[in-house]
């Protein structure tokens, strides 16, 4: 992997690991669905304006828009708001790898090399030392709706590389177009008058962390993400966001006041020491026919 392309996959980790702190205080300000309407309304607006639609399937589009934008912050604001800790939601959301590689390995017959079977499994080691540190407080509706935000975010990976090497910033903006209707629908029915209440009654603070969530999270996250995944194997891009968990743990210390424990520093060693390992290419102990 390239070390440009390596750098690009570290920033926008890093970027997503901030990103829970934000939802967790945006959900506080506004509705889950109503928030998460505003968030991709503002990743197309007025961005659509100026950039053309990507060149490929409408239904790739579609699908991504209705995946990612729709199920997926469905799912997750509302866990978040339903009292899913900030750094747990971090943590097992990214159980996404899992399902990525899954459904590459049947849909592109995508082989994981044994560096990452074995690096997948350190990591995933390291991620459930942390989430039996941090279950405990955590109900089992909310933890569930983020395994199902996990799965869905899997089938958007899926989405994204079926839709090709197209222009990934297009991609994201119009996909975004296609997801922020149907979430005020959603919001209009399920929320009615708070979030209509909420709406009117915006904060230049609230305004400011649906900026975040639009911009950096949304529009660069994913048009980085997706162009890494358009060009290079799933299963060497998506191991990186098994390091979201770990700025997402340092985030919710910093801005929210969580403390990390030892069991969490150590589980985050294992997390990184299992990245390390998936970036290895391990020779081959096979000699070529007719060496000696």
């Amino acid at each position: 992997m390239p070390l440009r392309d390596i750098f690009l996959a570290l920033l926008v980790v890093a970027i997503w690991g901030f990103n829970f702190v934000v939802i967790k205080l945006s959900v506080d300000q506004v509705p889950p669905l109503l928030q998460a309407g505003l968030r991709f309304g503002l990743a197309a607006v007025p961005l659509v304006l100026f950039v053309k639609p990507p060149k490929t399937q409408w239904y790739w589009v579609v699908g991504f828009g209705m995946t990612l934008g729709v199920m997926l912050y469905a799912a997750l604001n509302g866990a978040i708001f339903l009292g899913m800790p900030a750094g747990l939601s971090s943590l097992v959301l990214q159980t996404q790898v899992l399902f990525t590689i899954l459904f590459a390995f049947f849909v592109f017959g995508e082989r994981p090399r044994r560096a990452q079977y074995v690096g997948g499994a350190i990591a995933f080691l390291g991620i459930g030392v942390i989430a039996i540190e941090k279950f405990d407080g955590a109900a089992f509706q909310p933890f569930a709706l983020t395994i199902v935000a996990a799965v869905i975010w899997g089938v958007a990976n899926i989405i994204a590389k079926k839709a090709g090497r197209v222009d990934m910033l297009a991609f994201i903006v119009w996909s975004s177009l296609c997801a922020a209707p149907p979430l005020f629908l959603l919001s209009a029915i399920f929320e009615g008058p708070v979030a209509g209440a909420a709406l009117f009654s915006l904060s230049p603070w609230t305004i400011g962390l649906i900026a975040f969530l639009a911009y950096p999270a949304t529009v660069f996250g994913f048009w980085v993400w997706n162009g890494l995944l358009s060009r290079l194997p799933a299963s060497t891009v998506t191991p990186f966001a098994l390091l979201v968990p770990i700025t997402g743990l340092l985030s919710g210390w910093l801005v929210l006041g969580e403390v990390i424990t030892p069991v969490e520093i150590a589980g985050g060693v294992l997390v990184i020491a299992g990245l390390a390992v998936t970036l290895v290419r391990w020779r081959s102990k096979v000699r070529p026919t007719g060496s000696v």
